[in-house]
């Protein structure tokens, strides 16, 4: 059926170039259209593929389960009122899976996790939530854990979102992997997410999971490898086995899977140069197996889904020995180096299967690690600069603040847009402690509200903790001539006001 199907949609492909030869005219542009379309489309075949096999494997494990139940209950009632076909059916799927002959190959669970037979529901989700998108071009894998200091994850999201077209948002599905087993946390971020980005969840952008306790074993029992200390052991163990389950779960979502952190920033358009330059390898049928956006550690890493099997049992094989990136590059070896060759010919052979793009699509913002006590200041120098801030002019008007300003971050600046913001601190925010005030130009005896204040300041809207204000004006306040941010008390963080933007209304 499949081949069949190959087979009408290169006839689709070949017409329209007939037809283009036959006018007398070549139109490039289409070519190169419907040919990024016939790769997409081998593509998605591939991938389509992989999930019957996986599939078959589902039929061949029940059938192993009710040969079991056959053995079981072969005398009993239930099974003598089955009709003859019935139990004929099942008397020669028992008697396969029980000849003598049969050959049983180890499982992951019976021999690199075996803590995982002990309890059923030890791979189902502890929380999911999810509208069973499926089907995308690409899925963004984005494991999250709690930090001491500052989560980045919301700025994250927000700015790959912001960085997405309508058409690509549309064939892109977010996995937003809380990797925690402390419910009332998961529950607490997943809530987060939700209010904040309300839209993309309520149409399936994003997902959110976190895994079962039972997913992961006794940390006592893990091995002290490589010299390091006990805690970071356990740290990067526990790495790999997040990254096992995320990609498990997002195999059969999508084409292609892109491995991200929660503390990163990304190019406009990255989705569409991603799933270019993958589908013009395909086009060239130029075999690979990473394709990196990114020079740093796991991040921007693209495999096709029907590759992360190779992946996802690497990583559980070996969860206690290596760090997530160094078993990337072991895999890679153990697929394509002669060890009989010398190493610099290793790495021409690798360049070959991890295909690197430039410049990188992404850039690691974060200072503070999840390991306890790890600073990171690692920079991608492939990435480029970005805007903080984007081109806007403000209406003429004073500016004064009574905060103490750092350096040159004057608020004079920010209202002119000269030079403002930083990513690297996403709680440098202003909260609900934070009222938008605004001053009538004429003095009316009138409140909304949220009340009006003793110098005849009224307040329209408060600061959520997401640093967001929203609110309305009342029409019947007239024109403004003051408008203001008022912090009622101290704050624990720095207040970092990136950008001001007033747009008023046309009269």
């Amino acid at each position: 059926m499949c081949k069949k199907k190959l087979f009408l949609v290169i006839i689709a492909f070949i017409l329209p170039i007939l037809l283009i030869f036959y006018h007398g005219t070549i139109d490039f542009s289409l070519i190169s259209e419907w040919t990024k379309r016939l790769a997409e489309l081998e593509s998605n075949l591939e991938h389509y593929k992989s999930m019957y096999r996986i599939k078959q494997e589902d039929v061949i494990i029940l059938s192993s389960f009710l040969g079991l139940l056959t053995n079981i209950s072969i005398n009993n009632t239930y099974f003598e009122n089955l009709s003859s076909d019935t139990q004929h059916v099942i008397k020669n799927i028992s008697n396969k899976l029980t000849a003598p002959s049969s050959v049983r190959l180890p499982s992951i669970q019976q021999s690199f996790l075996p803590h995982l037979i002990q309890d059923t529901d030890a791979l189902r989700p502890a929380y999911l939530l999810s509208k069973g998108r499926k089907d995308v071009s690409i899925v963004l894998g984005i494991p999250s854990v709690k930090r001491i200091k500052q989560s980045y994850l919301i700025s994250t999201l927000d700015n790959l979102l912001t960085n997405m077209n309508e058409e690509e948002q549309n064939e892109t599905l977010i996995v937003v992997f809380i990797a925690e087993t402390d419910f009332e946390y998961v529950q607490l971020v997943a809530k987060e997410i939700e209010i904040r980005f309300s839209h993309y969840v309520a149409c399936g952008l994003i997902e959110i999971l976190s895994p079962s306790p039972s997913y992961y074993p006794s940390w006592k029992n893990l091995k002290k490898t490589l010299n390091d200390p006990v805690e970071r052991v356990k740290w990067r163990s526990k790495q790999n086995l997040d990254f096992a389950y995320m990609m498990a779960y997002s195999q059969s979502k999508g084409t292609f899977y892109v491995q991200l952190e929660d503390d990163i920033l990304a190019k406009t358009g990255f989705i569409t140069i991603i799933k270019n330059f993958a589908l013009e390898k395909t086009v060239k049928k130029i075999p690979w197996f990473v394709l990196d956006f990114c020079q740093l550690g796991f991040i921007g890493k693209l495999f096709k889904s029907t590759d992360l099997s190779y992946l996802i049992t690497y990583f559980q094989m070996f969860y206690n020995d290596q760090p997530v990136d160094w078993l990337l590059e072991h895999l890679i070896y153990t697929k394509i180096c002669n060890w009989d060759k010398a190493m610099k010919a290793c790495k021409a052979e690798k360049s070959k299967l991890w295909v690197h793009y430039k410049p990188s699509l992404f850039q690691h913002i974060g200072t503070t690690s999840s390991l306890k006590g790890k600073i990171q200041k690692l920079k991608d120098k492939q990435f480029g600069k970005i805007n903080n801030f984007y081109p806007h002019s403000n209406l003429a008007a004073y500016v004064k603040t009574n905060i103490a300003t750092y350096k040159s971050y004057t608020l004079e600046k920010a209202y002119k847009g000269d030079k403002t913001g930083n990513f690297e601190h996403p709680s440098d925010i202003l909260d609900s402690n934070t009222t938008v005030e605004v001053a009538p130009l004429f003095s009316k005896n009138m409140t909304q509200n949220g009340g009006k204040n003793s110098d005849n300041f009224i307040v329209i809207g408060r600061f959520n903790k997401f640093g967001i204000a929203e609110g309305t004006i009342d029409k019947n306040i007239g024109l403004i001539k003051e408008l203001r941010l008022h912090i009622h008390v101290d704050s624990e963080n720095w207040i970092i006001l990136s950008e001001v933007m007033i747009v008023g209304t046309q009269r």
